[in-house]
């Protein structure tokens, strides 16, 4: 692959907003156009027959079931509620207008 040209990367800079030194500038140009070379060996990669994943090894879910279960007695859901009005939380109104 032929090296990006120091018009090119100055190029993507712009697209990204992004003002580079005469000496990112050549940085970056060296590090795009080796990823983009990368990018060219995956692609030479035969992957016929392989079926397209999402994670190369199976997921579990750390996290316990969501089953229903049992609430707290209102007195308990209540004790720690800083208002109150009778059995119900009490909160500030939000309107809109």
């Amino acid at each position: 692959m032929e090296p990006l040209s120091r018009e090119q990367v100055q190029h993507i800079a712009t697209l990204c907003r992004i003002a580079l030194s005469a000496e990112e500038l050549e940085r970056y140009r060296s590090q795009l156009t080796h990823i983009l070379e990368q990018m060219e060996a995956l692609q030479r990669v035969d992957t016929e027959g392989v079926e397209p994943t999402s994670h190369s090894v199976e997921l579990a879910s750390v996290m316990r079931p969501d089953e229903p279960g049992p609430g707290l007695p209102q007195e308990q859901a209540l004790s720690n509620a800083p208002r109150r009005e009778d059995d119900f939380f009490r909160v500030r109104a939000v309107l809109e207008e």
